[in-house]
């Protein structure tokens, strides 16, 4: 089932399935970090205020904005 990055909860693992249509202008950034389609991660924490969110992604730490969070498409993993 397709959700976006910033329904995750701290400590779940997903999939990067696409991006969103109305977050072209984060695309080209995100995908620049490596989150490219079937990517794996984990969400590792979150700032208190709830931004920026911290992945591990291909065995690095990554800081995500909220904005960029909306519009990364993603899968929950076991």
């Amino acid at each position: 089932m397709s959700m976006r990055l910033k329904e995750l909860a701290v400590g779940e693992r997903g999939r990067v399935l696409g991006y969103d249509a109305g977050g072209r202008i984060y695309r080209k950034k995100l995908l620049s970090m490596g989150l490219t389609p079937g990517t794996e991660f984990a969400v590792v924490r979150c700032a208190p205020m709830g931004d920026p969110l911290e992945l591990r992604v291909r065995g690095f730490a990554l800081s995500v904005r909220k904005e960029e969070a909306a519009a990364l498409l993603v899968e929950r993993q076991p």
